[in-house]
């Protein structure tokens, strides 16, 4: 296995390279969809008020895990709290 860095318009002539060949195989359409998928990994670390999510899943009564998700899924925190379970009335 091979591993490079290019900048975006050398990945962008890779790609180019590759389209101009006509038919793409399964070897040259797996380096395609290599090349789309090396675009995210640049990406800058993520930021997250781990105290917001803590009160998140404390409030819904659920683990912090959970409040991720909902948020990478792009679920709102607001909506989020709308997903609370109910709670069992006690006898």
């Amino acid at each position: 296995m091979w591993s490079v860095r290019l900048s975006d318009s050398q990945r962008d002539a890779v790609r180019a390279l590759i389209e101009a060949q006509g038919e793409v195989g399964p070897s040259l359409a797996g380096a395609l969809e290599a090349l789309e998928l090396a675009r995210w990994d640049e990406l800058p670390e993520a930021q997250l008020d781990w105290d917001r999510v803590a009160e998140l899943a404390r409030l819904q009564g659920i683990g912090e895990a959970d409040v991720v998700w909902d948020l990478a899924a792009g679920l709102s925190p607001s909506r989020a709290l709308d997903r609370r379970p109910a709670r069992r009335k006690r006898a």
